[in-house]
């Protein structure tokens, strides 16, 4: 049995290295721990991340460039939650995680905590932001 269960990001073109720096950036408690390019094994696609582990504000996540073109991409029904401490850090992460993307519930009281948002970012990488 495996042992350790990680979520995987899979970026289309070379965006996975964008991506891992305005995670690591943004989110607080979040470091790159290793990457590996395609490198010798695939020199047309050397520039490209064939696997990179990232801890995002303490949750390792993968991250990989798919040198092949794939009719998907991401879909919301799959979200990193971020459980925020205040109200000015849900509103900093949802204005910078929402820019060039887009909103899918705005930054609102919904019931089941003081404020929640969903946002898509401009990777296509769905977050849920809360404080409880």
């Amino acid at each position: 049995m495996a042992d350790s269960v990680l979520p995987f990001l899979m970026f289309q073109g070379k965006k996975a290295q964008e991506a891992i720096d305005f995670y690591v950036g943004l989110i607080p408690n979040s470091s790159v721990e290793e990457v590996r390019h395609y490198g010798d094994s695939n020199p047309d696609f050397s520039d490209l991340i064939m696997f990179a582990t990232v801890s995002i504000g303490g949750q390792r996540v993968l991250f990989s460039d798919s040198p092949i073109e794939h009719a998907f991409n991401f879909t919301p029904s799959t979200s990193l939650f971020v459980a925020c401490e205040s109200e000015e850090e849900i509103k900093t992460l949802a204005a910078s995680l929402g820019e060039g993307g887009r909103v899918l519930m705005p930054l609102d009281s919904y019931g089941f905590s003081k404020q929640f948002t969903w946002v898509e970012d401009r990777f296509g990488v769905s977050w849920q932001l809360n404080v409880w």
